[in-house]
């Protein structure tokens, strides 16, 4: 059963080809402008783009249309905030929360589902499953602004600027309630979606004996 309306293939690539213009053009103006910020996230950003089609050509590996926008839109989000959207608009870094942890309760579901299927000894019943993406979500969440906190010792200790942040125990609270509601969201709509890539995922990877 899905709960999501299928796009097409066709608006599918239209929508993920403007978002990697949109990311090249970043690109292109920190190699203009000689920022090397706005050249290591946009080309980070771009390359993870092509992931999905990566995955479909040579791993045989099927990725509805959702799944592909899901991880370029992801990225894309967050290479806008570093370029300025984060400081101008005060909820940006909350959508990039609730979409990067969505993305990262993909990424934990679809690995464990994989060796469900794989294993007749290991069995990963439905509700265990909505439990076990909240968990992998707020590990990941708690590693983050660790290594956010890090970053801060770093800059204050050196003098140099990075790239990430904490902005304060609000922030950080915060933080962690918007990755709640991404692994929420994936935990709910997710699984109808990712089944068919964790079955490509175990024949790809987790051969029958």
């Amino acid at each position: 059963m899905r709960f999501l309306p299928r796009p097409s293939q066709t608006n599918q690539r239209r929508l993920t080809r403007l978002m990697q213009a949109v990311l090249l053009a970043i690109v292109a103006y920190g190699v203009v402008a000689k920022e090397p910020k706005a050249i290591v996230n946009g080309g980070v950003a771009l390359a993870v783009t092509f992931v999905p089609a990566l995955f479909e050509r040579n791993y045989k590996i099927p990725l509805d249309p959702w799944l592909g926008l899901w991880i370029t839109t992801a990225v894309f989000l967050h290479t806008l905030g570093s370029a300025g959207l984060y400081g101008q608009i005060p909820w940006w870094d909350h959508l990039t929360h609730a979409t990067s942890a969505s993305l990262i309760a993909g990424v934990g579901y679809t690995a464990a589902r994989a060796v469900d299927l794989h294993a007749d000894e290991i069995h990963l019943p439905t509700r265990f499953a909505f439990v076990f993406i909240l968990i992998v979500v707020l590990a990941f969440g708690v590693a983050w602004e660790l290594f956010e906190y890090l970053l801060d010792i770093i800059a204050n200790t050196t003098g140099v600027s990075m790239p990430l942040a904490q902005h304060g125990l609000d922030d950080t609270v915060k933080d962690s309630m918007y990755n709640s509601l991404g692994a929420l969201l994936v935990a709910t709509f997710g699984q109808a979606h990712l089944t068919g890539v964790a079955e490509g995922l175990r024949e790809q990877w987790l051969p029958e004996e």
